[in-house]
């Protein structure tokens, strides 16, 4: 049955769409934004706005009882190839062991102006 996971630590949806719905053993999160909840604030820089995806991802992951540990894929959207680097140097901190499939695409723009955004699928072991 499909079940929509809300974390009230990661910002709310900004469009008809859940945080992430849980079906099946599966966790499927939405693009998270580098949106600081506490204060509703942006950075500027993209190594602080990747750490607050990640965080608003890890955030997600807890409320439905996953950790980065099962997380399976993972799409990253730049909005701008150059800032790959500091993305990566970023999210490797996050993945450090047995990091999940990835892509990475650059796109025109980004909601709210924001350089990143990240999406990504989890799963909990059925045994």
């Amino acid at each position: 049955m499909k079940k929509v996971v809300e974390s009230t630590k990661a910002p709310e949806a900004l469009g008809p769409y859940s945080q992430a719905i849980e079906f099946n053993n599966f966790l499927f999160i939405s693009g998270q934004l580098p949106i600081d909840r506490e204060t509703n604030q942006i950075p500027d820089q993209i190594d602080e706005q990747t750490t607050n995806v990640l965080n608003n991802i890890d955030h997600i992951l807890n409320e439905a009882g996953y950790g980065f540990v099962n997380v399976l894929k993972t799409t990253c959207y730049l909005s701008d190839m150059k800032n790959f680097k500091k993305m990566n140097d970023v999210y490797s901190k996050y993945f450090a062991d047995s990091p999940p499939a990835r892509a990475t695409v650059a796109v025109k723009s980004l909601p709210l102006d924001v350089l990143v955004e990240i999406e990504c699928i989890a799963a909990k072991d059925k045994s």
